[in-house]
């Protein structure tokens, strides 16, 4: 049974979702994520969530939300409850249930892995508690030959036998070969769509996997999407931020969205150890990664070797400094719907204080500054960095101060209001 769309969820829908009943193009001018997200900080200001503006006392609150999209713009996305009536009713048809940020079923990992960058809606038919879960990554190129199709069905089979899901992109090639392999050894399988989330529904060899809950599907787009490159490329993060680790089985060199997606890990977002497949026939984007800091996938033998192999690399990654950030959820208005574990700041515990004997000040900072700087990867402005990190301003003056001394970012922007970029130094320096 599908449980029915949360009044917040019913809201965003109208304001970023094309709301197509088949593939057709919508012509409403939608939020992106950049402008949804901007509108959540207005929102938060006047303690108000996304359900306030289809409720009662909409018309002054749309008022005052209006400047920086328009009030004619807004009036006609959320007039489209028709077209949301006739695209919920066809999800519905298909068991395709929707949620948003907004609810407390919404993965904890990408809110507080992702935080603003987290999809602002997720379309899935299947066992929703499957993305709390965890598991292994397993994404490659999709042009392959029969020997890697076979060694990555073996790696799927391997992670079943050690009670870890698959996580993979459904995508043809190394993608399904991973969900196949875990699925015929009854493994658990999240697959992260691109496009075409409806057939993959209906698909006669995820009827019964998707009914004994061993099977979700999900995507960050319209369940009718056609294939879009923008798309396969940014659903990489959403793969790597549910996992426990990720392993590249094959990549091409400084191209395509396998490449892309692991040197954003590896270089950028470090949510969790990348695995590369190694040796002869690796070829040359395998070994790049690797040089990347990429580790070599050790091949292990069976299910308890490759758990083994899993808990040794997530050991190894939480013991590095660098790893030690500051965890901040993703703070969508109000507080009430965010689940409590998740509505307060905290501290990862390190024992930084100890081995450098820092002041509570300075161990707060080491913390913090290599998210700050991750964050600055894109400009943004003070008042972006407080938004996304949930700082006082006091706090992010501070800290881009020191950052700014030390050469760690640069003012790339002189004129009101400034704006700040990580310079081009060593990740492994933070």
């Amino acid at each position: 049974m599908i449980e029915p769309l949360t009044p917040n969820t019913q809201a965003i829908l109208l304001l970023t979702a094309p709301l197509v009943a088949g593939r057709g193009e919508t012509s409403c001018d939608l939020l992106s994520l950049g402008e949804y997200n901007k509108l959540t900080r207005i929102l938060r200001e006047k303690q108000k969530q996304p359900a306030d503006l289809i409720g009662p006392g909409a018309r002054d609150l749309l008022q005052f939300c209006a400047q920086p999209f328009g009030r004619e713009r807004l009036d006609s996305l959320l007039a489209r409850g028709f077209l949301l009536s006739e695209a919920v009713e066809r999800w519905n048809a298909r068991a395709i249930w929707v949620i948003s940020r907004a609810d407390s079923s919404y993965p904890r990992r990408l809110k507080s892995r992702l935080k603003e960058d987290a999809p602002p809606l997720l379309y899935g038919c299947g066992e929703i508690g499957l993305l709390e879960k965890g598991g292994l990554a397993v994404v490659g190129s999709r042009h392959v030959d029969d020997e890697l199709i076979s060694f990555t069905e073996n790696v799927g089979r391997l992670t079943a036998n050690s009670r870890r899901p698959v996580i993979s992109g459904g995508a043809k090639g190394i993608d399904r070969a991973a969900m196949h392999g875990a699925l015929l050894a009854e493994g658990d399988v999240t697959g992260v769509m691109a496009d075409s989330l409806e057939r993959a529904a209906l698909a006669r060899d995820n009827r019964e996997p998707l009914m004994d809950g061993r099977l979700v599907l999900i995507s960050p787009y319209d369940p009718a999407a056609g294939f879009n490159v923008g798309h396969a490329m940014q659903r990489n993060k959403v793969i790597y931020a549910l996992a426990d680790a990720g392993l590249v089985v094959t990549s091409d060199f400084e191209k395509g969205g396998t490449w892309t997606g692991a040197i954003e890990q590896l270089e950028r977002f470090h949510f969790v150890p990348v695995f590369v497949r190694n040796g002869s026939n690796a070829g040359r984007g395998n070994s790049a990664l690797i040089q990347h800091g990429g580790i070599p996938w050790p091949n292990p033998q069976n299910g308890t070797e490759l758990a083994d192999t899993l808990k040794t690399a997530l050991k190894s990654i939480a013991s590095e400094p660098k790893q030690q950030t500051l965890s901040f959820a993703l703070r969508e208005p109000p507080p009430t719907y965010a689940n409590s574990s998740e509505s307060t700041d905290h501290l990862v515990e390190t024992d930084v204080r100890s081995k450098l004997s820092l002041s509570p000040a300075e161990e707060l900072f080491s913390t913090v500054r290599g998210m700050i700087r991750r964050e600055l990867a894109e400009a943004r402005t003070q008042a972006e960095i407080i938004s996304l990190l949930g700082l006082t301003k006091s706090q992010a003056k501070e800290w881009l101060a020191k950052l700014l001394k030390e050469g760690a970012i640069e003012k790339i922007k002189k004129s009101k209001p400034a704006q700040y970029q990580a310079t081009i130094i060593s990740e492994r320096l933070l």
